[in-house]
């Protein structure tokens, strides 16, 4: 099976199917592995001429922890290049694993469900660093990055590195998410520049406090691919660069409709005022509607949009939807049609074809969400996760935009943090 596939089951059948044994306990990357980690990376590595720049880090030696901030599948090459002769366990979600579950195992990788925490996943992580004197690899965003700009990070990581008790090392790439975007994987062929930087040493970890540590995870993940563009001179002629950028850039600004932005080529157009913005060969907008010339800038001039919407008590998001399954890494079942419903209470999921299949997610629970743009042809989508599934749900709209839900389900979960 792919994940591409649509395979039909009833609601009833995947009950009984066997979960992702995530109590397996993980191993140390086979020394089989790391020649093959090597030649998977080294000639897009070479080809980018990556260069990165090491700090803090002489005389460094495992067990640690390595953050990575997340853009594309490149990531891992940078990151497995850097790290020889040693290899990262790295944290993987569910669907990461499909088809190829006995390789990632060898590799060490540490198997979750997307954006929820559990006891099972922080003692693999122990493990690792504890027992097998290994790197623990961790995408703390948990997604890539919507416009190549950090993404918030779970207040949890400060308390969790805080038990490890080892160093924190972070990997911070530049021009991953320009060289392919999410919200479009065809590839570009610009350079790529990193930085390798030993954060917190493991005295450091020991003197302060979770709060502590948080604040200097956060403050050492900040990057902006489309800034750094800019400063570095990073030409991306190619002709199809701006096809797709209207899944994340979702609201015109000038017409402020949500449901007609498309774009063609190098330009990024609104149907229903028909405002047009050129992207150049240097990531910016050009328009004559006087609007946003950098793309971060207009992502978050949308979610400030809907914190407003929050505010005002009118955000809502409703649509019928088609909801699938991934129980196990070994198949992922269409279990059929369903209603999703998003406001100030959370998330309400219920599925035509079972009157027991209901999900029920309190806006505390979550904060944030992972989302996908035309996931293996069959749409966008969100995920919301269980303990012992992963529902992928595609709204039957897809005018529908899943990157303001992305917003709606985090400002909802800030603005009852800030009310604490």
């Amino acid at each position: 099976m792919k994940l591409s596939d649509v395979v039909y089951k009833t609601y009833e059948e995947v009950a009984e199917m066997p979960r992702f044994d995530f109590a397996k306990r993980t191993r140390k990357t086979s020394q089989f592995v790391k020649p093959l980690l090597f030649l998977l990376s080294f000639v897009e590595y070479t080809k980018r001429k990556t260069k990165v720049t090491k700090i803090n880090m002489k005389g460094l030696k495992p067990p640690y922890i390595l953050l990575c901030n997340h853009n594309a599948y490149f990531d891992f090459k940078v990151e497995a290049m850097n790290l020889l002769p040693h290899a990262a366990s790295n944290v993987v979600a569910v669907d990461g694993f499909f088809n190829r579950e006995n390789i990632l195992r060898l590799g060490g990788s540490i198997g979750k469900r997307k954006l929820i925490n559990y006891p099972l996943l922080v003692l693999n992580i122990k493990h690792i660093l504890k027992n097998k004197k290994g790197i623990v690899g961790i995408y703390p965003e948990a997604r890539y990055s919507f416009v190549g700009t950090n993404s918030s990070l779970p207040d949890s990581l400060g308390k969790m590195v805080k038990m490890l008790d080892v160093p924190v090392v972070v990997l911070l790439n530049h021009g991953h998410h320009l060289s392919q975007p999410f919200w479009n994987l065809k590839k570009r062929k610009n350079r790529t520049e990193s930085e390798m930087t030993q954060i917190l040493t493991k005295e450091d970890v020991k003197k302060l406090s979770a709060e502590e540590i948080s604040d200097k995870i956060n403050s050492g993940i900040v990057y902006d691919d489309y800034a750094w563009q800019k400063q570095n001179n990073i030409i991306i002629d190619e002709p199809f660069r701006a096809e797709g950028l209207h899944l994340p850039l979702f609201k015109c600004p000038v017409c402020k409709d949500e449901h007609h932005m498309t774009s063609k080529g190098t330009e990024l157009i609104c149907e229903n005022c028909q405002s047009k913005w050129h992207l150049t060969e240097l990531g910016q907008l050009e328009s004559k509607t006087n609007t946003f010339t950098h793309i971060p800038d207009w992502f978050n001039w949308q979610r400030t949009e809907v914190k407003k919407e929050i505010e005002a008590g009118t955000y809502h998001f409703e649509d019928d939807v088609m909801i699938d399954s991934l129980p196990n890494a070994k198949g992922m079942y269409r279990l059929g049609k369903g209603h999703a419903i998003h406001n100030e209470n959370g998330f309400l999921i219920s599925g035509e074809f079972s009157p027991n299949f209901k999900i029920e997610m309190k806006p505390q629970e979550s904060y944030s969400l992972h989302v996908e743009y035309k996931y293996f042809g069959k749409g966008n989508c969100f995920i919301l996760s269980t303990l012992n599934d992963s529902y992928f749900i595609y709204p039957l709209d897809q005018k529908n935009s899943v990157t303001k839900l992305y917003f709606g389900v985090e400002e909802v979960f800030n603005n009852l943090k800030n009310k604490k």
